[in-house]
This record gives C-alpha cells, sequence and structure tokens, in this order.
C-alpha cells in the first residue's frame, strides 16, 4: 500500500474536521455563493486547499469529500472505523520509515559534502589543522591571555553552512554573546582556547565537533560542518577589548 510522502496525518484529521462544516446534502457552485454559510464554507476549504497543496499531498478528493458528507450525513461509510484505523496506522508507519530514510540520506549528504570541503580548505596557507580536525584560520590576532575550557568568555560571532546561510549571529542581536567554554559544542571549547581577547578568527568546524548526527534546530541538519567567525571580546575576569 502506498501513501503520500508529505501529506501529514494530523493536518488531515483537522482538514476533515473543518470540511464537515462544509458539505450537506448537495454541493456549492462556485458561482452561487449566497449564503453566509456557503461563503464561511468556501473560505475554510480555501484555506484547506492551500495547506494540501504546499504539502504537495497526493490526495484522491473525490474521495475525501464523499467520505465527509456520508459521516456528516449520518449515511453509511465504505470503510469500517477499524479498517479506517488500520488504513492510518500503516500510513504513519510508512511517514516514519519514509522520514527516517530522509533522514539518513540527509546524513550521508551532509557528511561527504563536509569532507570534501574540509578537505580542499585544509590546503590554504592561511589555515591550521588541529589534531581534532578542527580548522582554523586568524583574521585578526590578539593580545593577551588566553581562556580555559573552564572560563566564561564574551564573543561576538556569525556562523554560517557551507552553502553560505547564516543560521545564528550575535552581530544581528546587537549584543555579543557571554556563556562558560566548557558548555558549547567542541569545536567552540577548542578553539575560543586558541585567541586572546581582541582576537578574531574563522573556525571551520566538522559535524564531530559541532552538532554531529542530530544537527540542531532546522536549519543545521544532521552531519553539518559549520564555519563560524569569532571575535573574542573577553574573558570573565578580564578586560574587555576595546
Amino acid at each position: 500500500m502506498s501513501f503520500p510522502k508529505s501529506f501529514n496525518a494530523a493536518a488531515n484529521a483537522a482538514a476533515i474536521g473543518c470540511l464537515s462544516l462544509l458539505f450537506f446534502s448537495q454541493s456549492v457552485s462556485a458561482q452561487a455563493l449566497e449564503t453566509d454559510a456557503q461563503k464561511l464554507g468556501y473560505t475554510i476549504g480555501m484555506d484547506i486547499g492551500n495547506s494540501l497543496k504546499q504539502q504537495s499531498a497526493e490526495l484522491d478528493l473525490d474521495a475525501m469529500f464523499d467520505a465527509i458528507r456520508a459521516v456528516y450525513n449520518g449515511e453509511e461509510t465504505l470503510m469500517t472505523t477499524e479498517e479506517a484505523t488500520a488504513i492510518r496506522q500503516a500510513f504513519m508507519q510508512q511517514q516514519r520509515e519514509q522520514a527516517e530514510a530522509d533522514r539518513l540520506a540527509q546524513l550521508e549528504a551532509n557528511k561527504a559534502e563536509g569532507e570534501a570541503f574540509l578537505a580542499d580548505n585544509a590546503k590554504r596557507d592561511e589555515v591550521t589543522v588541529t589534531e581534532s580536525g578542527l580548522q582554523y584560520e586568524v583574521i585578526e590576532p590578539g593580545s593577551g591571555p588566553k581562556p580555559a575550557a573552564s572560563d566564561t568568555v564574551t564573543v561576538h560571532y556569525r556562523g554560517k553552512l557551507l552553502d553560505g546561510r547564516e543560521f545564528d549571529s550575535s552581530y544581528s542581536r546587537g549584543e555579543p554573546a557571554s556563556f562558560p567554554l566548557n558548555q558549547v559544542i567542541a569545536g567552540w571549547t577548542e578553539g575560543v582556547q586558541l585567541m586572546s581577547p581582541g582576537a578574531t578568527y574563522k573556525f571551520y568546524i566538522p559535524a564531530e565537533l559541532a552538532y554531529g548526527e542530530r544537527g540542531a534546530g532546522q536549519m543545521i541538519g544532521p552531519n553539518s560542518t559549520l564555519i563560524f567567525d569569532v571575535e573574542l571580546l573577553e574573558i570573565a575576569g578580564g578586560d574587555v577589548s576595546e
């Protein structure tokens, strides 16, 4: 049994609940929206249609409408409740399996892309590669002590994906960020310890030193290699960089 990959079961249930308001014994012509009930029904139908279209749902709308009319009018349905439950469960299982397959495919694609990028990037003279695989280049050197992993630091930073999309930036928020250095991703913990106040480094962080296979948020996919511009402003208890 095959189901559409992108249709959301919860959205389907919500859509059916709303559509039950629309269907009486006969269809309403698009040119005959005379009553408030018809206009409201058509409006809700437009909303649901747009939602289904955005999901690229491969639905048989005639079958869906027939089921809504039958249930709303108290008529006998073509499927029993038990049969419908089995269909729904099979659909949801297929959705889970498809989501996992998509995740694994993205995981492998991101891993290959990251490894290829880092291999080329490591050939540049201005890039240093540490034993862990972290890559960095010094944009602006600083001066003074370097933080320990247990220190709290204040930084400005900008994070990007390999395709150049920015996923986070303290510059955009208009204020720096402060945090204990041992409570961030491993690439940051290692990299910022190389810096002195006033320094700006660019870090190229392999997935295993970032968010790994789990990714983070909506933009950082599994096995994503990340690029950060980091400006160290202050080590707790030290001087703020001018």
